[in-house]
């Protein structure tokens, strides 16, 4: 099936540049194109795509106010939100992430990375620019571990041997082979893990495991 996707970004040069890297994929397909966040959350909520690429900087409402009110606590059929953007400051990452987004990717990245990460939100999967999981580790490790939330029932070791490569970026596949499991194997561990820690997707498992330090940047 056609990974339906919305671009969304204030430049028209950066979104004829997007999709034509998208649609240069046989399984990609761009549905609509947004100039701003207030147009790109109508198109969203009406076209319903698979994915939504949003770019941090745009007029009327900014990409972490439109990942909030697309996927963000609360909201009763998220969408799968990817930001991609040029400015990888930490707070706008943190803030994306938090506020739902399954993905946050550089505009300098590669079109490998972008299609990557594109086919793995409609997958349930994430993926984060592994220059920005350093970063993030850095901002997030002095923060109080107190502040983290406590898992439901405590987390088995081979549980945390997934939280720990879910942190450090690895996909399912990855994550697979890394540990020598099944595809299967993982999505269940993955599943179990964001039933244990309340979570609904395998980025807020990732930001869990840096603010508790279950995970470090070496």
């Amino acid at each position: 099936m056609t990974i339906r996707v919305l671009i969304a970004d204030d430049q028209a040069m950066v979104r004829s540049g997007l999709r034509l890297i998208l649609e240069n994929q046989p399984d990609i397909s761009v549905v609509a194109e947004a100039v701003d966040g207030v147009d790109a959350i109508a198109q969203a909520r009406q076209l319903r795509p698979d994915v939504c690429l949003v770019d941090i900087r745009m007029p009327r409402l900014d990409g972490i106010a439109v990942t909030r009110a697309l996927a963000g606590p609360g909201v009763a059929a998220p969408l799968r939100v990817i930001v991609v953007t040029t400015f990888d400051l930490d707070e706008y990452v943190y803030g994306a992430l938090l506020g739902g987004a399954v993905g946050f990717i550089l505009k300098d990245a590669g079109p490998a990375l972008l299609v990557e990460a594109v086919r793995a939100a409609d997958n349930g999967d994430a993926l984060v620019s592994p220059s920005i999981t350093l970063r993030l580790l850095r901002h997030l490790t002095p923060r109080d571990a107190s502040s983290g939330r406590e898992p439901a029932k405590p987390l088995s070791e081979r549980e945390l041997e997934v939280v720990r490569t879910i942190a450090r970026g690895r996909t399912n596949q990855e994550i697979a082979a890394e540990l020598f499991i099944s595809l299967s194997t993982v999505k269940s561990h993955v599943a179990g893990i964001q039933a244990k820690l309340g979570v609904r997707n395998r980025v807020e498992i990732a930001a869990w495991a840096w603010e508790r330090r279950i995970v470090t940047s070496t």
